[in-house]
This record gives structure tokens, sequence and C-alpha cells, in this order.
């Protein structure tokens, strides 16, 4: 009873006890790399010693905030698994050898944490990147799709348009994120009013747990483990290999809508309207808002013909004077290509920008979001189009709720924000990072974040895991195991209160000397 008093006694305090490293002496690491190597073909095996290595590790990464952290401290090695037993050696021969594993799908984790440690001279660990497992096996005539972790939502959208036409998959408006992200931490987009998140269109899974063993489906998971993946946050519970999808009826013509107002054409209107407007109008249409100098621009998807969508907006919606030269229709895969590429769809096939992983280092950003559950005002919105940007270039994301999303329970999965939010914001923030090597954040973000406080979801504050933000506090190890009540500050903000203990009562169960941690990992109930 001493001992677990005053664990604590230190994590109500919020004192940091180091726990015995896992990867304590170079000796483990070689023993490692030595048990890697007689289950793992070597080349799929990268170590820094590689010239291959640093690529790889930075392929993936668009942030240029998040380069120097990683290059930096890197891991032992990056395996770069083709199949599952592959993926079960790695995690057996780091249990057996003190080694922790990040897993990387497509590396669009805001702060970086599938594959790289924020803590300076931490315990040492390995990178499992997913690439290589990005198959896509369609069923047209059962309306399914298994996909394979470390495909991109663009590979999915292709192949299952491909395959299967008049049948599309609710997620993210970017292409080179990866499924397994996105499913993990819940997928918004804007098909969730009329289909719910991606997390809440999965009908199955495999994944590898803690120990290394192959779980083939959701029977040989159980119910808390399946629940607790589709939502719950990547790298948590253990690696998810493939995800059954259900997918969903789309119509041979969409209709892509795009609007821009500055503040003199009544965009402060426009937006104070469009708060309570967009979370009700009909499923199949949403109207989603980018606000970035001064400047609003409506990006609309509809699930029908441009006639209909420009009716519905001069009824309900006047101040945009929306009209069919606003409007393009197009294939849903088009649309998918169109909202993230723009006009490059007229010059490129589909396939050369949905399936191509390789990207270019994008400028230094930092992100956070909230939840709105009441509108602002007229005048709050006038002054946060009029806040300074400073340094920084600043943008906000409006993504509408309402629809379907208003009808499922938040306790249906992990992701909790549900029938009382009118819509999500992201802000993003992105400089040239010339300012004392870019490790200084221009305060645009923070302090709007901090002005935003009295107009958004209270008690508490939401976020969205998808949009990972270090700052609202990261994981304190005490006895080897990350504690629960200092969790609860970053983890009932993404997950509830209700969610967040259900998690760490199933991490408890699966997980529950830690293996799968990280600095905003789900801790293991009880004991902190």
């Amino acid at each position: 009873m001493a001992s677990i008093a005053l664990v604590l006694a230190f994590c109500f305090l919020g004192f940091y006890v180091p726990a015995p490293s896992l990867a304590s002496s170079s000796n483990n690491h070689n023993d490692f790399l030595r048990c890697l190597s007689t289950s793992i073909p070597s080349q799929l095996v990268l170590t820094p010693s590689s010239p291959s290595f640093t690529p790889l590790l930075v392929s993936s990464i668009r942030n240029a905030r998040l380069v120097a952290p990683a290059t930096a401290n890197p891991p032992l090695c990056i395996v770069t698994p083709t199949n599952a037993s592959h993926v079960q050696a790695a995690v057996r021969c780091g249990r057996r050898h003190s080694v922790r594993v990040r897993v990387r799908s497509a590396g669009h984790d805001n702060e970086g944490l599938s594959y790289r440690s924020v803590t300076p001279n931490g315990e040492a660990f390995a990178v499992i990147d997913l690439s290589k497992l990005h198959t896509v096996h369609v069923n047209p005539h059962k309306a399914t799709a298994w996909v394979e972790t470390g495909a991109t939502t663009g590979e999915l959208y292709y192949r299952v348009a491909t395959a299967a036409p008049g049948l599309g998959f609710p997620a993210s408006v970017c292409p080179t994120v990866g499924v397994g992200g996105i499913i993990s931490g819940g997928g918004i987009g804007l098909m969730m009013r009329k289909y719910g998140l991606s997390a809440d269109n999965v009908l199955d899974a495999s994944m590898v747990d803690a120990d290394g063993n192959l779980l083939a489906n959701k029977n040989a998971m159980g119910d808390d483990l399946f629940w607790a993946i589709r939502g719950g946050g990547g790298g948590n519970f253990g690696i998810v290999l493939a995800w059954k999808l259900r997918l969903v009826p789309v119509p041979p013509k969409v209709t892509f809508l795009k609007v821009a107002k500055t503040m003199d054409q009544g965009a402060v209107d426009a937006v104070t309207k469009w708060q309570t407007l967009a979370p009700v109008l009909p499923d199949d249409l949403s109207v989603r808002v980018v606000i970035q100098k001064s400047q609003a621009n409506f990006q609309s998807l509809y699930l029908g013909n441009c006639s209909t969508v420009v009716a519905t907006m001069r009824s309900r919606f006047p101040e945009l004077g929306v009209t069919s030269a606003d409007c393009k229709e197009m294939s849903w895969l088009q649309y998918t290509a169109y909202i993230y590429f723009g006009e490059a769809v007229n010059s490129k096939p589909l396939e050369a920008l949905l399936l191509n992983r390789s990207t270019t280092l994008g400028p230094f950003v930092k992100n956070k979001s909230d939840y709105v559950k009441k509108a602002l005002t007229k005048e709050t919105w006038k002054k946060i189009f009029l806040w300074p940007n400073g340094a920084g270039s600043g943008q906000l994301i409006l993504e509408p709720h309402g629809g379907i999303m208003g009808r499922i329970s938040a306790a249906k999965n992990p992701f909790p924000h549900r029938s009382s939010v009118l819509y999500n914001i992201q802000y993003v923030e992105l400089w040239n990072g010339k300012e004392a090597g870019g490790n200084i954040t221009p305060n645009w973000i923070g302090s709007l974040y901090d002005f935003m406080t009295p107009y958004v979801s209270k008690n508490t504050r939401g976020a969205y895991v998808n949009y990972r933000d270090l700052d609202m506090g990261v994981n304190k190890v005490v006895g080897g195991v990350t504690c629960y009540e200092t969790a609860k500050v970053w983890g009932e903000r993404y997950f509830g209160a209700a969610n967040f203990r259900r998690l760490a009562k199933i991490k408890r169960k699966v997980d529950a000397t830690d293996y799968f941690r990280n600095e905003q990992s789900v801790p293991p109930l009880p004991l902190c």
C-alpha cells in the first residue's frame, strides 16, 4: 500500500519517475538486431549505417518542424515488413530484448510520434514502417473492402472506385494520409454527415498484439479490443495490419462547389450564419470553411447534381450568392483528387495523383483543434478574421458535424464528439523556420487558441486525436508504466472521460506492461 501511495503522490504532483529503461544497453540493441535478422530478410531492416536509412526515415515527413527532431534521435532501425510474420517477429524481438516499437503507416502524425521520440536521450526504439503493406481487395458484390494499414486514402479511393463504380468510402480530404492513422483516430471528412466516420464503417480487422500474436479477426480480439482500435488512436493496443470496410453508395456524378468571400464581401456574416446552418443541411450536402488572410473559402461536396445544390444553397444560404458557375460536376473519384490537387486533375491521370506516395517537404507547421457547441457571435468572428498573423501564416479549417454524426452514440467507439457538436476547428500555423532553426513557433496559433477558450467546448475542452497536440500534455511514466492521472489531462479531451477510462481498462487487459508506449499513448488502468 505504501508503494502504491507513493506512486500516486508522484502521479498527482506531476513528477516524472524514470522507469527502468527497456533498452538500457548496447547489448540489448545488438541482440535485438540479431533477433530480427533470424526472421526478417536483411533488406527489410535498415539501420542508421545504411545509406537508405535517413531518406526512408524522412520520406513521409511533410512537416519541416519534425525533420530535425526525427534525425537527431533516430530509431535503432526501420523495419519495412511485407507480411504479418515480419511484424510479429519485430514485436517478439522487441519484447525479448527490451526495445519498444513505434508504427508508421504514412507519416501524417501531427507530432511525428509514429517515427520519433520527443524525449531527448530517451529509451531506444525501432520504427515499423507499414508502407509496403498497402494492398486493397474490393468485393463489389458485398460492398466491402479489405485494405492494408499502409495504404493511403488515395490508394483506397482509387482501388474502390475502379473496382466498384458507384461505391466509395468516407475518409480524409487529403489523399496522402495513411489508412491506418486516420481510422485509428476516427476519420472525419466531407461524407461523415451522410455516412459517419471512417471508424464507424469498419466491419473487421486483423492485428498483431503486444505479445506478437496474430489476431486474424474481431472474434480473436474480443469486443473490447475491437472497440478500442476503431478511434482510440494509433500505436496504443497493437499493430493493425488490415481493415475490413463497409463501402458506401455514391452517385455517378457528385458536385464540388467553391465560393470565396472577403470581409468586404460579407465573409464574417456568412461564417456566422454557416455555424448553425451547416449542421442541419441535408445529410448528403457538406459545406466546410477554410479561413485564411481575412478571407473565407467555402468548399462543398454534394452527392448529387449541380442544379439541385445551387437551388438548395440559394434557398438556405443566399448570403453566398451561389451560381452554377461555382459548381463542378465530376465522378466521386475525380472529386477525391480535385479537392486536394485542384486543376492538376485536368492535366494528370488520376492514378498518377492518387497512387503517388512520394511527397515534397512542406513548411514548418503546428496544429491544434477544438469543438464548438454554441455558435460564436458576429463580433467574435470579426476579431478572429482580423487576428494578426505575425511571422507565420494562420489558417482555420471548420468541418461541420450534424447529420448522422448527431444520431450516433458517443460510446459507439472511442470518438466522442457527436450529437452536441456544431463543427470542428483545426488551427494550422505555417512558417518558414528561419528563426532559431525553426524551433520557435510564431504566436498566432497560441494566442488565438487562448482567445477561443470561452467560445469552444468546456468541461472538458475537446480535441481531435488525429490532430495530435503535445501542448496539451505528455505522459509521465511511474513504476514502469504510463500514469493514468496525468494522461487524463489530454486523454479526456480526445476521448471524453468515460471512453478514456474504458480505453485504459482495455489497455490494462491487452498490454499491461505498456509495451506500446509514446508521449500520448493510452495508459493501462489501474495503478496511477
